[in-house]
């Protein structure tokens, strides 16, 4: 069965409204919206429509069940199979992203990093592999890898991104300040990290 689609935005608040479930577990067996719209501050509609969107509507006057609730937005953020994911850029941030655990929440597996300075597989501090473009191929089609990250600088993701494309992967997540070519049906999602500090920087 199909999930249905949420925004982005939605997708980022499902993790809080789980860790906040995680806390009242406890404590209650129901729960209503009203509830965790005032004690999350948020308003109530979106905090309905959040949950209404991986879980259907509460109970009327008894609200929502908890262990319910959170099985739906962890069946939800988990999705219906783990999607294997590689890394092409074995810097500082393709090392970290390699090695960051929450992902896993999220139903993706970091699987391997590959780096055109890597001559011999090598190890992350989390054991998980490092190794050589030339192993690229090989690996995708071995762990049938549904997404890409680009960790390249900008001169250099387009090819990356050309080879991630060859071996049949089905999104691209790209780090590098540039922009890409496509085929159709491909989604990409670019991350600015100079951008989103500056926009940062307007705010305080």
């Amino acid at each position: 069965m199909k999930q249905p689609d949420v925004s982005k935005a939605t997708m980022g608040r499902l993790p809080v409204y789980l860790k906040y479930l995680k806390e009242k577990e406890s404590k209650a067996d129901n729960i209503s919206a009203t509830t965790i719209a005032r004690e999350l501050r948020m308003g109530e509609v979106r905090v309905r429509k959040d949950l209404g969107s991986v879980s259907g509507a509460g109970r009327p006057k008894t609200g929502y069940n908890i262990g319910e609730l959170m099985l739906a937005i962890e069946n939800y953020l988990r999705g219906e199979k783990t999607t294997e994911v590689v890394i092409v850029g074995a810097g500082k941030l393709g090392r970290a992203l390699l090695d960051y655990s929450g992902f896993g929440e999220y139903g993706i597996n970091v699987a391997a990093a590959f780096d055109v300075s890597v001559k011999l597989p090598e190890k992350s501090q989390n054991g998980k592999p490092i190794l050589p473009m030339s192993e690229l191929s090989r690996f995708c089609r071995e762990h049938d890898a549904g997404i890409g990250i680009i960790t390249v600088p900008a001169a250099a993701a387009q090819k990356v991104c050309d080879e991630l494309v060859k071996c049949r992967v089905k999104g691209i997540w790209c780090f590098a300040p540039t922009v890409l070519n496509l085929p159709a049906g491909i989604p990409v999602q670019y991350e600015n990290m100079a951008l989103s500090l500056a926009y940062l920087n307007k705010k305080i």
